[in-house]
């Protein structure tokens, strides 16, 4: 009895009839995956002695080898989706802005709260990586010093209260 090919195993386990994706640029409806799944919830998939992720194998089948430094990304959103028009090859980077994680999110952030443009000469790069406008943290650090200098030059009490000349005449 014949074993049947990767690619016969591999349509055995995908519903093409999915639901169609809310996302645009995704023509058709998703093909889910109704195979094993990995912890995260993307398809797994055995080839040659090998588990590999099942949207990367369907890549790969519809397209060719997938570049070196990109990944498979889901334009659908959805990890169980194995439909090669909804996977496309991209960087690291791409993939996390496309994404609607707190990362993509701050990355679309283009003005901080005050109003100012986070462009290159107004941003400044912290150490953990996030940005700080450059207006803010100057009017800020003016604050502060007009702050700490106000109180060294407070006025000073005096020791007797002034009198008038009537009350000195007295």
């Amino acid at each position: 009895m014949d074993r049947p090919t990767p690619a016969a195993r591999f349509a055995d386990k995908v519903t093409t009839a999915g639901p169609w994706s809310l996302r645009r640029n995704c023509p058709g409806p998703c093909h889910l995956w109704d195979g094993a799944q990995n912890e995260k919830g993307y398809g797994t998939f055995h080839v040659a002695g090998r588990t590999v992720k099942a949207h990367r194998y369907a890549y790969q089948q519809a397209n060719g080898p997938i570049p070196s430094g990109l990944e498979v990304d889901h334009r659908c959103r959805r990890r169980e989706c194995v439909a090669p028009a909804h996977l496309d090859a991209v960087t690291h980077r791409t993939n996390i802005l496309r994404s609607t994680n707190h990362v993509a999110r701050r990355a679309a952030v283009t003005h901080c709260p005050a109003g100012h443009a986070y462009d290159k000469a107004n941003t400044i790069r912290a150490k953990n990586g996030t940005r700080k406008c450059r207006a803010c943290k100057n009017a800020q650090a003016r604050a502060s010093r007009a702050a700490k200098r106000d109180t060294r030059l407070a006025p000073v009490e005096l020791i007797r209260p002034r009198t008038t000349h009537l009350e000195r005449a007295a």
